[in-house]
């Protein structure tokens, strides 16, 4: 009897154990189940916000594309007391200063960040990274004033008949959006597997030119990502544009002495006048016929560069 008693505790420890990893599979599979449903609704709701924050702005600003007739509406003159709303002055204002912003930041940002990357020794990459990401956390109403009473003095002295121009505003949008484009890039440059700089270094290819034909072209889609986010940057940006060009809502002369022109941006214009309208007016919703044009140009930016970037891994994934 003693035998058996032991061979029955025996046969029942053996269950037990045996009973354990399945439980333990039970609750794994529960944590998993439960983690992809998290992922899945935060990834549905991403969506369902932007969707709702659009259709918003169709509700608001739909008004404004049936009542005012298209030429109207971008016609040459943003005036709103005697019904004139056209939009061009504002589309090109925002397009001048942001091109502005581009054309100085893109090569400041990724010549920094390939220094940075791959140039740099460490101790002085370890100081300035972080340095690069605390100058992103400075407030823009900050910067704005900062252009306002020293950078607009400068640009004055120029010879621009006043320091608020589309210049000050574009050196001020080139300053926000470096932060990001640095950080994000050399994050890119960083993903490149040492192995691709050991082979090129191998076969006799010097340092610059593996950071060309090697670094860079691995780099291409993150790289193309930290730029689009710059220019996301510049296109929204509300308070230090609407302090640093001059607020002047008409069409510069095109020439050399464009960027020394005055100058007013879409974002600036519905900062400034969305609290003095009244609601339902056709001026509240000529404002949000802005937002829905900003919301249209942001999202074929980000089309154009998510096509870019699947361009480029599709040719990479083709040559292999």
């Amino acid at each position: 009897m003693a035998h058996l008693t032991d061979l029955a505790k025996e046969r029942a420890t053996e269950a037990a154990v045996r009973a354990r990893p399945a439980g333990n599979f039970l609750r794994r599979g529960w944590s998993e189940t439960l983690i992809e449903l998290m992922i899945r609704l935060s990834g549905v709701s991403t969506i369902a916000i932007v969707a709702m924050i659009f259709l918003f702005l169709l509700r608001e600003g739909l008004p404004t594309f049936l009542d005012i007739p298209l030429r109207q509406l971008f016609g040459s003159r943003w005036y709103p007391i005697d019904e004139l709303y056209g939009l061009w002055p504002l589309l090109v204002g925002s397009l001048v200063v942001t091109a502005g912003a581009v054309i100085i930041a893109v090569p400041l940002g990724l010549t920094t960040a390939i220094y940075l990357g791959e140039i740099a020794p460490m101790w002085q990459r370890e100081l300035l990274k972080p340095l690069i990401e605390v100058l992103a956390g400075i407030p823009s109403i900050v910067l704005g004033f900062l252009g306002w009473v020293a950078l607009a003095p400068i640009i004055q002295s120029l010879g621009a008949p006043t320091g608020l121009t589309a210049l000050t505003g574009s050196l001020i949008l080139a300053y926000m959006a470096l932060p990001t484009i640095i950080s994000i890039s050399e994050d890119a440059l960083y993903a490149v597997p040492k192995e691709y700089r050991d082979g090129a270094l191998a076969i006799g290819a010097t340092q610059w030119q593996t950071i060309w034909r090697v670094v860079l072209p691995s780099a291409r889609s993150g790289l193309a990502m930290a730029i689009m986010l710059g220019i996301g940057r510049a296109i929204g940006e509300t308070m230090a544009v609407m302090m640093v060009t001059g607020n002047a809502a008409f069409v510069p002369d095109l020439g050399l002495d464009l960027p020394l022109s005055p100058v007013r941006t879409m974002t600036a214009t519905i900062a400034a006048e969305m609290g003095e309208v009244a609601q339902g007016s056709q001026h509240y919703s000529v404002l949000f016929g802005i937002g829905i044009v900003l919301f249209v140009v942001t999202f074929a930016i980000n089309m154009v560069a998510g096509r870019l970037v699947g361009s480029v891994v599709r040719k990479r994934g083709g040559s292999v």
